[in-house]
C-alpha cells in the first residue's frame, strides 16, 4: 500500500485473504496469502467474487496485485479434495462467477504481475483488462503435469490472449514463459522493472477512472462480445453501442471540450 491509499471500511475490510484500500476513484485489491505464494483456495475465490460485486460507488478502476514475492501460484493443491463429477462442475462454476465479476464487472481492472503467474493465477490475470508485468513475472499452466485441467476460465480466456497453440504447448510440455515472452504473446501489455509495477498500474488506473463511465462500460462489455461475433453482427452491435455512447451527456461534454480546444490531442508518449 502507498500513503495515498487508505484501508477500506465496512464489509470489504472483513475479507481476511485480501487487503483492500482506496485512493480517490482507484481501489487497490491485494491477494494476501504470501506464505502460500497467494495460492487460491475456495475462500479466496469467494472473497474475490464478493469484492468485485460490492465495490464502492466512487471506484472507477481497480488495481489488482499480490503480496510477497509472487502474484499468484495457482490452485492450493493442499486443499484439493476428491469430488464427484457433479461437484467438480459446481466448483469450477464458482471460479467462473468470480472471474466473470472481474472481467464483466462494473469497472476496468489493471493487474500487476510479478513472480509466479501460474495456473489459476494466470486465469485471474487473464480476466483483468490491462496487465502490467514486472521483469520477474513468469507464466505457467502446470495442470497437464498434475493430471487435471484448467477450471477457472483459462481455456476460454488465455487462448484469446496467447493463442491456442501457445496454451497447448504450455499445458502439454510444462513450458514456462518469462516476462518478455509473455509480453510478446499478449499475456501482458506492459513490462516494467521489478518494483515499478504498482506505480505504473496506478497511473493507468487513474487515467481509466477519468474516462466517461459509459465509454469504459462499452470497452469492457461490448468489445469482447463483438470479437466473438460474425463481422456483420459485430458491426451492427458496434453501431448500437456507438450511438448509445455518443448520446451520453458525459460524451457530449468531452467532445465539446475537444472542439473548443480545452482537451489535449492524441500524442505519442
Amino acid at each position: 500500500m502507498t500513503d495515498s491509499f487508505t484501508p477500506a471500511t465496512g464489509p470489504l475490510a472483513a475479507l481476511d485473504l485480501l487487503e483492500i484500500s482506496l485512493s480517490g476513484a482507484v481501489a487497490h485489491v491485494r491477494l494476501n496469502r504470501p506464505a502460500k505464494r497467494n495460492a487460491i483456495n475456495d475462500t479466496l475465490v469467494a472473497q474475490l467474487h464478493t469484492t468485485f460485486i460490492n465495490l464502492p460507488a466512487e471506484v472507477g478502476a481497480v488495481v489488482l496485485t499480490g503480496s510477497g514475492s509472487h502474484f499468484c501460484a495457482g490452485l492450493d493443491l493442499s486443499e484439493l479434495s476428491e469430488r464427484s463429477v457433479a461437484e467438480g462442475v459446481l466448483h469450477s462454476r464458482t471460479w467462473h462467477a468470480a472471474m466473470d465479476a472481474i472481467q464483466f464487472g462494473r469497472v476496468p481492472v489493471v493487474a500487476v504481475l510479478h513472480g509466479a503467474v501460474v495456473g489459476g493465477g494466470l486465469e485471474i490475470a487473464a480476466s483483468c483488462h490491462v496487465r502490467v508485468a514486472e521483469t520477474s513475472a513468469y507464466y505457467g499452466l502446470p495442470e497437464g503435469q498434475r493430471g487435471i485441467f484448467v477450471g477457472g476460465g483459462g481455456s476460454a480466456r488465455v487462448p484469446r490472449l496467447a493463442g491456442v497453440a501457445c496454451m497447448t504447448d504450455m499445458m502439454l510440455t510444462g513450458r514456462v514463459l518469462d516476462s518478455a515472452e509473455g509480453l510478446a504473446r499478449g499475456l501482458s501489455q506492459y513490462v516494467v522493472a521489478d518494483g515499478m509495477g504498482f506505480i505504473k498500474a496506478v497511473e493507468l488506473a487513474r487515467k481509466i477512472a477519468g474516462n466517461a463511465p459509459l465509454s469504459n462500460f462499452a470497452v469492457m462489455q461490448a468489445l469482447p462480445r463483438i470479437a466473438d461475433m460474425s463481422q456483420p453482427d459485430g458491426l451492427f452491435v458496434e453501431s448500437l453501442m456507438a450511438a448509445i455512447a455518443q448520446g451520453d451527456d458525459a460524451a457530449k461534454v468531452r467532445v465539446r471540450a475537444f472542439l473548443e480546444k480545452r482537451a489535449g490531442k492524441v500524442e505519442k508518449q
